[in-house]
């Protein structure tokens, strides 16, 4: 039977893009499985690769240089087009891999042995493979060893994962929420690139508590949430700060673009149509902060987007407040 989540690339990208892992720095959990590769199986290289649109980046490496390398020209983009482990006892027979600039140049590759990483839903987001600069061959054994080792990262995927994650939201948690504004700070500063905060509170969210009971609360809670996430653009990211507050991290936009995307999240929650008897409705307060040279902590930033969603709040609820920025250029 044909396996078309084998060939769904489109699926297989937005799986791979829900671990929000890459290009985030090293993690003693998935170094601990790459060396252990290297130990147990008597290589000189490990790599915990995951298959991007267009390059192989290394969430974890033993014994090679390289963060990355095109996807064209990498032994994994094989691997993750089928079910069972690829072993090439010898590179430079193989006529795949023998002109391939990893095995004619370095790190000379010569044997690889490399496992499918699938996730719970069954897409292949990269691989674990063992690496030799030599001809071998890796017996049954060994490659049971890398099996169990490769299930141990899609273990670690998904518990990473989890552990950024709000159990009832499904947004990210505030410390998770907080590393990426983090990340977009060291954009700005270095290369001055736009971002923008939006913190929103779901208005008058005590009363639905103490109307409807807490139950009705978490409710709202998980449909406003989704709403979000349906409504904001791949690359924004959605956070759930504490109780009825959320933020969402708006990459490349300023203050104008953010506050357009601020009226679509308003007006998608002011729509939605809550199951419950009677039904609810409920609606929102947003406020936006633009990055900016008095913004560059997270602490800051917040500061600002939380003046603008007090003025929001002030103003009659339902509304959109977007914080004054100075004008400066970052240092």
């Amino acid at each position: 039977m044909l396996d078309t989540k084998l060939n769904d690339e489109a699926a297989r990208l937005a799986a791979l893009g829900r671990y929000e892992i890459l290009d985030t720095p090293p993690e003693p959990a998935f170094d601990r499985i790459t060396q252990l590769v290297r130990s147990i199986l008597g290589v000189p290289m490990s790599v915990v690769s995951l298959i991007d649109g267009d390059r192989q980046w290394f969430k974890s490496r033993t014994g090679i240089d390289a963060t990355e390398t095109p996807r064209d020209i990498a032994f994994c983009n094989h691997t993750i087009r089928d079910r069972v482990p690829m072993v090439v006892p010898d590179a430079c027979s193989d006529q795949r891999f023998s002109s391939n600039p990893l095995v004619t140049g370095d790190p000379n590759i010569r044997s690889y042995a490399g496992v499918p990483l699938a996730t719970p839903d069954g897409y292949n987001v990269g691989t674990l493979c063992a690496i030799d600069t030599v001809p071998r061959e890796f017996d049954p054994g060994q490659i049971a060893i890398l099996e169990n080792l490769g299930a141990l990262v899609v273990e670690q995927l998904e518990l990473r994962r989890i552990a950024e994650r709000d159990h009832l939201s499904g947004a990210l948690t505030r410390r998770a929420f907080v590393a990426e504004m983090d990340k977009h700070i060291a954009l700005f500063r270095r290369y001055a690139r736009p971002a923008s905060l939006l913190l929103f509170d779901i208005d008058h969210f005590k009363r639905v508590n103490d109307t409807h009971g807490h139950p009705a609360g978490d409710v709202v809670i998980r449909e406003v949430a989704a709403c979000c996430d349906r409504t904001k653009r791949p690359n924004d990211i959605l956070g759930r700060l504490g109780g009825e507050e959320f933020g969402v991290l708006l990459p490349e936009s300023n203050a104008a673009q953010a506050g357009a995307a601020a009226q679509r999240f308003c007006d998608a929650i002011a729509a939605l149509e809550i199951a419950h008897i009677p039904p609810l409705r409920v609606t929102a307060s947003f406020g936006i902060a633009e990055i900016g040279p008095d913004r560059i902590s997270s602490d800051a930033w917040l500061a600002a987007a939380d003046i603008a969603l007090y003025a929001a709040k002030h103003g009659g609820r339902n509304r959109v407040a977007i914080a004054k920025t100075d004008a400066a250029q970052p240092d």
